[in-house]
């Protein structure tokens, strides 16, 4: 079939399928989607609550519980444990196929019916019940996205950490604070894209470095400080000079760094061994393309989030785990030896042959509509079929959704092959990771016919403003783990934080005391969600640019970098190399392709 281009019921704009693409659509046997592929991505991302809990009671117990559902949601909620015993049966709610009536309607009616389970976690949660979409953590305090952690603290996207606090994707590191996308890191300090250093502080791709102050590219380097080399004492004697236990002195070094930041130039992607690839943050991939925070994948597109090992094969715009799944599409976490799943939410392990199901998280195979099932085959709306009535009865069903449509608020239309309705999600946009990459404000949400989640009012007074906190650390004393501080955020612009979901009051807990005591680090002046939406900012958008290398021969061709080597294309000469990044044309960063990159920086 020939290359369609369509335009987006969503947001009007065009969109290219093509022939690759209708060959995998008919290969898993659904239509050509009607919105584009960041508006799908958008879509799913809006069913997705990655770090916002709340208090609210169980359904059936009414014990209290931690919940990433509201109390005011329109879903019913189990705790995780009850939700996974056999006081209930899931089957008691099904249902017969209503023929007078659209089927997104039929479902929002089970879905509200059904209980959920009140968060997702995994195994061996271990004095971590502030914690969500995780496994194996151990002394955690709202950590999410996370496993095999211990005694870490206000981060996401963590694996394998220890002793760490305020930080967004690392891997295996210990005593890090306030750091994004390092590995293998031992004592850093608001640094990012670092692997294998040690003893940071605000740096930037380093690789095997250690004792490092503002360093931006270096590799195997020791004792440096903005670039420049010292001897090791007076390395030591500047950093204790510098005295980063005092706020007002951190502020002013971070603020140096990031105007530093942007002197250096970047390379176009952040991947390594791909083949065939296109997106970012992609690493031993094949055939991937337009897709973000890849691993081990081969053949996929406009995917995000397939980190987890063993890998992905042959999916179509699949958000959020992976773990050797393949024909995925149009779904989000859904992970484990899970295979043709289509328009899924939440199903964890061994599941085959699912349309259109939430929440059916283990050993299912050929449901279509189904909520809360488990180690069920040939059911629809959780009313158990035979083989034969399944088999005769999904057609039917998939014919009827094209000729009764469901029609949102905003007149979109979903027919067979168009994922959940984001009206349908049981989260508020601005609850769900939807908010972090596309964000808007309450207007442009209800605009949208989505639905926002106000703050709630607090009664509760502040003990202390951000600005009558100590500067220095060894001058904070115990009782500040009573007080409920003034968010800075809030403080300056209410409005504004109320879109990073800001707490306005927060409060310091005493093994975050402990650790910024251990790290001589002052006290922040933020709530952890408007740290974690500063931290974010440090993430290139889930979008593409076609863009020039800016090396123009001698230096870049902004003039502020000068090129230490030169280039295979000659230093008299711009570099002819041109590609697809995720750094915006109007951003100020310094682009550079792949060889002139690695030409200044190996």
């Amino acid at each position: 079939m020939n290359q369609e281009t369509k335009t987006c019921q969503n947001c009007q704009k065009e969109f290219t399928i093509e022939p690759e693409d209708f060959e995998f659509y008919d290969k898993i046997k659904v239509p050509p989607p009607t919105f584009c592929p960041e508006c799908r991505l958008q879509r799913r991302l809006a069913w997705r609550n990655e770090k916002t809990l709340y208090k609210r009671k169980c359904d059936a117990t009414e014990k209290e519980i931690f919940s990433m559902f509201h109390k005011n949601s329109p879903v019913k909620v189990y705790d995780r444990d009850y939700w996974w015993s056999d006081n209930w049966n899931p089957m008691d709610y099904g249902r017969d196929y209503d023929w007078s009536r659209s089927f997104f309607e039929q479902f929002r009616e089970l879905m509200h019916e059904v209980p959920w389970f009140s968060r997702s976690t995994q195994k061996n949660i271990i004095n971590s019940d502030y914690c969500m979409n995780c496994a194996d953590l151990k002394n955690c305090y709202l950590v999410f996205n996370a496993g095999s952690n211990e005694n870490c603290y206000y981060s996401v996207g963590i694996e394998r950490c220890k002793d760490c606090m305020d930080n967004l994707y690392l891997d295996s590191c210990e005593l890090c604070y306030g750091c994004f996308r390092c590995s293998k890191c031992y004592y850093a300090i608001f640094s990012s894209e670092c692997e294998n250093s040690n003893n940071i502080y605000f740096s930037k791709d380093l690789r095997g470095c250690s004792d490092c102050f503002g360093c931006v590219s270096l590799r195997n380097k020791r004792y440096y400080i903005f670039n420049k080399p010292y001897l090791q004492e007076d390395y030591l004697r500047q950093l204790k000079n510098f005295n980063l236990e005092s706020y007002t002195k951190a502020v002013c070094l971070y603020n140096k760094f990031q105007e530093s930041i942007i002197k250096f130039p970047n390379k176009y992607f952040h991947g390594s061994h791909n083949i065939n690839v296109s997106g970012d943050y992609i690493y031993n991939s094949k055939n991937v393309i337009n897709s973000f925070f890849i691993e081990d994948a081969e053949n996929c597109k406009h995917c995000y989030g397939l980190i987890s090992k063993p890998g992905v094969k042959d999916c179509y715009d699949y958000s959020i785990w992976g773990d050797g799944t393949e024909l995925i599409y149009d779904s989000c976490q859904v992970g484990i030896n899970s295979s043709r799943l289509k328009f899924n939410i939440f199903s964890f392990s061994s599941c085959q042959n699912l349309e259109y199901c939430i929440m059916c998280p283990i050993s299912n195979e050929n449901l279509f509509a189904c909520v809360g099932l488990h180690n069920k085959q040939y059911c629809i709306l959780n009313k158990q079929y035979t083989k034969e009535e399944y088999e005769a009865l999904v057609p039917k069903i998939i014919e009827h959704m094209n000729s009764m449509p469901y029609v949102d608020k905003k007149g979109r239309v979903y027919k067979y092959g168009e994922f959940f309705p984001v009206e349908l999600s049981p989260f508020s946009y601005n609850e769900t990771v939807a908010q972090e990459y596309f964000p808007l404000s309450k207007k442009e949400v209800e605009e949208k016919g989505y639905s926002w989640k106000d703050q709630e009012e607090r009664t509760l007074e502040p003990d202390i403003s951000w600005k009558g906190l100590p500067d220095h650390i060894k001058d904070v004393k115990d009782d500040i783990i009573s007080k409920a501080i003034l968010c800075q955020a809030w403080d300056e612009d209410s409005e504004k934080a109320s879109q990073h979901n800001c707490t306005k009051l927060y409060k310091i807990i005493p093994q975050e005391l402990e650790f910024y005591r251990k790290m001589n680090l002052p006290l922040p002046r933020l709530c952890p969600n408007c740290r974690h939406y500063q931290r974010i900012k440090q993430r290139n958008p889930l979008k593409l640019w076609h863009r020039k290398c800016q090396c123009a021969g001698n230096h870049s061709d902004n003039k502020v970098y000068q090129n230490t080597i030169e280039h295979p294309h000659h230093k008299q000469e711009h570099c002819p190399n041109e590609f697809e990044t995720s750094y915006a044309s109007e951003k100020p960063e310094i682009v550079y392709c792949e060889k002139c990159y690695l030409a200044e920086v190996v």
